[in-house]
């Protein structure tokens, strides 16, 4: 997986929570950071690819994500995005919020963020 593009954790454990940082949609294994090209919703099926091989990493999955905040650079992708959200999570879905910005990072269209509730075993 591609390396985060600033000087911060992809994820930390904070007692019972996994709090992934927002991911966008890189390229995994790509030698430099690069977008995959699509749009908001390629951009966040691949950001959420991305983020299972975090949650899994961090010794958890989907199922344990509860709270989500979307980051949308133009609401009008909200509808796209939504279907891959639909795609991703089985319900009981994540609690979400969605959040217009003006730009994200490396030129991203989205980016999400995840809380996961995982006590350690």
């Amino acid at each position: 997986m591609s390396a985060p593009v600033g000087p911060y954790s992809p994820w930390r454990r904070a007692g019972e929570w996994v709090i992934l940082s927002g991911q966008i949609g890189l390229v995994a294994d790509a030698t430099s950071p690069t977008l995959i090209e699509g749009g908001a919703a390629a951009q966040l099926r691949q950001a959420l690819a991305n983020a299972k091989v975090l949650l899994r990493e961090a010794g958890t999955d989907f199922d344990a994500v509860v709270k989500a905040t979307l980051y949308l650079v133009d609401m009008d992708d909200f509808a796209a995005c939504n279907e891959v959200w639909v795609e991703s999570f089985a319900p009981p879905r994540p609690t979400r919020s969605t959040v217009a910005v003006k730009q994200l990072p490396l030129g991203a269209r989205a980016e999400a963020e995840l809380w996961a509730y995982a006590p350690s075993a």
